[in-house]
């Protein structure tokens, strides 16, 4: 199904690897009785080509205005169909699988409220959730966190993955890190003796290491699944490198959502998205990023198990690409792009898009993909409806100064 949206205004709209702690504040994420939700993020960092990755080949202006990156053009496999004239880049066949099985859509047109072309400050809004860059401390994602504390039913911390904590992730709710390799784990004897002078020293800062600890023994203690997960993984045509950081980092995120002390929220991020030159969509540039991320997305689902169907995982990137290829076969950086949700608590089987053409005039500053939909509605309707967060505070809380930004509605299969 392709859903064109109905808008208010349009526009401008150690063993394997190592825990730290970001915050000793006891904080828990929970949710309503009788559920276990998980949701996860996952960052793209370098701004995605959308129109690369979800294909409007309906759009009779698309092939003028995207003339050499256009899927299939030099005789590559052609996109995938999925809804209303849609396309999906290839080497996305396990997102192409769940769009089949109703559990993963896409957003398109969409993009924060940011309006510039920094990564840094589009990566910052990104994660901070506020209307626009500047100095910031917290990340929408932990504040989220601090609300569901207020909830009481105490289920799990959040997870970061990775070697420090994202600001995403940054905030009063308690948070610990993963990090795949890198670091030599000491051995029980140091944690021992470490652990014993932190509650001698600093109760609070004891209480942290030791939750530290007691994850990264369910880490550890998880049975290698690399060889089960690994088959059917980076089947779009591509190879995907099953020992690569992200593809470990998502199988772990699947470990620790499912043990029974384990956390129920995290953050991942994936690098690589910055296509300014030859930007292969099918090939060794977008095409590679594109695999490693479809290889995540089954390890993930394969290691969680029956909890996929609890599951919420958002794919967002800073921002867009320039509609037009550049002079060295890229693209620069734009405004738009395209957001996915899945998981088996996703509605999925669809594109969700009030879509503002390609045609010249139609095209935002003359170079862009318009943007007609508010990430932060997305990422608002997603947390209301999985983990019950009320609206007024994601309006003031989560995403400040958001409240005409309203949730969008039906994203999933409860609320």
């Amino acid at each position: 199904m392709f859903e064109f949206l109905h808008p208010t205004r349009r526009g401008f709209l150690a063993t394997a690897g190592a825990f730290t702690a970001w915050s000793f504040a006891p904080q828990f994420a929970s949710a309503a009785p009788g559920r276990d939700p998980r949701f996860l993020m996952v960052v793209l960092r370098g701004a995605m080509d959308g129109l690369a990755v979800i294909e409007p080949a309906f759009d009779p202006d698309f092939e003028r205005a995207r003339a050499g990156l256009i899927l299939g053009a030099d005789g590559t496999p052609a996109g995938l169909p999925i809804t209303g004239g849609f396309l999906m880049n290839p080497k996305l066949a396990t997102l192409h699988d769940l769009f089949s099985q109703g559990q993963a859509l896409a957003i398109h047109a969409v993009a924060t409220p940011y309006r510039d072309r920094s990564h840094f400050d589009g990566q910052d809004v990104l994660e901070s959730g506020l209307p626009g860059a500047g100095p910031v401390s917290t990340g929408w994602l932990n504040r989220a966190m601090s609300q569901l504390g207020k909830a009481g039913s105490v289920k799990a911390g959040g997870l970061a993955i990775g070697p420090t904590v994202p600001l995403i992730m940054r905030g009063p709710a308690s948070t610990l890190t993963w990090a795949a390799g890198g670091v030599k784990p000491a051995t029980d004897d140091a944690r021992a003796r470490l652990l014993n002078f932190y509650k001698s020293a600093d109760p609070t800062l004891a209480s942290a290491f030791g939750r530290g600890l007691d994850l990264e023994r369910i880490a550890a203690g998880k049975a290698d699944m690399n060889a089960a997960m690994g088959q059917g993984m980076g089947q779009g045509g591509g190879y995907a490198d099953q020992n690569s950081n992200f593809v470990k980092g998502m199988q772990m995120v699947g470990k620790l959502f499912t043990d029974p002390n384990g956390p129920r929220i995290g953050a991942i991020d994936l690098d690589g998205w910055d296509t300014h030159a030859t930007e292969q969509p099918e090939g060794e540039n977008l095409g590679k990023a594109l695999v490693e991320l479809d290889a995540g997305m089954a390890a993930l689902k394969a290691s969680l198990g029956p909890a996929w169907n609890e599951t919420v995982v958002v794919v967002a990137t800073e921002f867009g690409r320039t509609v037009r290829m550049n002079g060295t076969e890229g693209t620069d950086h734009g405004t738009a792009t395209v957001a996915f949700l899945a998981g088996g608590a996703v509605k999925g089987g669809r594109v969700l898009a009030d879509w503002p053409g390609l045609s010249d005039k139609a095209l935002f500053q003359q170079r862009d993909l318009a943007p007609t939909t508010d990430l932060r509605a997305v990422l608002k309707g997603a947390l209301r409806d999985h983990l019950g967060i009320e609206e007024a505070a994601l309006g003031k809380d989560v995403f400040p100064d958001s409240g005409a930004v309203k949730p969008m509605d039906g994203l999933l299969k409860v609320g």
